[in-house]
């Protein structure tokens, strides 16, 4: 029996975080995430039921993403304007496939091989020089929003791992937006709940309206962010978490910035 739509819709959070943070824009995102649903509701067997139903969302989203060649742009197409799909990636597009599907989206190699249509070999061969480019990204400057101090000091000793440095810390809104405005920082992690009443949303909030920044949000219910409503944000990064999807994150998150930049 056919996964139903209740059953597809349930999966499409997942998808649509790892489809911005692939792309680097809600918007592109997101277009790619209805392609595929319209592809869907065509034929429903472009879904076979004998693998688990994200792993074949990600598998045909792939399969859109391959065919629209996300570096060439098509002429009237929705969000073609956007920087992200004007610019090659430094990292070349493989290779960030594999790296956000390995590190933040936790699947296996085989998994992987399966989604992309590759041999495992050259997954882990993709990976390996993923990780490799990872360290030759610019020094940038991290700001971190996070209220539980020993998570704050794990976050700084990755990005430290990474050649970047941590301007500051804050546990606070008024705190975080002062640092922002004092460092005008490269890239901000962030929380979602602060201690108190403040909030890691309404913080990185107030640091947008002066500051054009990336930011990761690191949550344990990335759904709630996802909620088809308005502006939700790019990079979100689910609880719990190993350094690994940490990296991939910061990683991704500087090169569609600085590929931004640059268009």
């Amino acid at each position: 029996m056919p996964y139903s739509t209740g059953d597809i819709a349930a999966k499409l959070p997942y998808l649509r975080r790892y489809a911005r943070a692939l792309t680097g824009s809600q918007a592109t995102g997101d277009e790619y995430v209805r392609t595929c649903l319209e592809v869907i509701a065509r034929d429903r067997h472009q879904i076979s039921e004998k693998v688990d139903l994200q792993t074949e969302l990600f598998r045909l989203f792939h399969k859109v993403y391959a065919a629209a060649d996300p570096r060439m742009p098509h002429p009237g197409r929705p969000g073609a304007s956007e920087p992200a799909l004007r610019t090659v990636m430094a990292l070349p597009p493989i290779e960030r496939q594999v790296l956000l599907l390995s590190a933040l989206e936790r699947y296996s190699f085989g998994d992987v091989a399966y989604i992309l249509d590759v041999p495992e070999e050259t997954v882990r061969d993709l990976f390996n020089r993923a990780q490799e480019s990872m360290m030759s990204l610019a020094a940038a400057k991290v700001l971190i929003i996070e209220d539980e101090p020993v998570i704050a000091l794990e976050l700084k000793s990755i990005v430290e791992s990474l050649g970047h440095s941590v301007v500051g810390t804050a546990d606070r809104e008024k705190e975080a937006v002062a640092i922002a405005n004092r460092t005008t920082p490269n890239l901000v992690l962030a929380d979602i709940q602060l201690g108190g009443d403040d909030s890691g949303i309404e913080a990185v909030r107030r640091i947008l309206e002066k500051h054009s920044v990336p930011v990761i949000f690191i949550t344990a219910y990335p759904e709630r962010l996802l909620t088809g409503k308005g502006v939700e944000p790019t990079f979100i990064i689910s609880k719990p978490y190993d350094p690994s999807m940490v990296r991939a994150a910061v990683s991704q998150a500087l090169h569609v910035s600085s590929a931004s930049a640059n268009a």
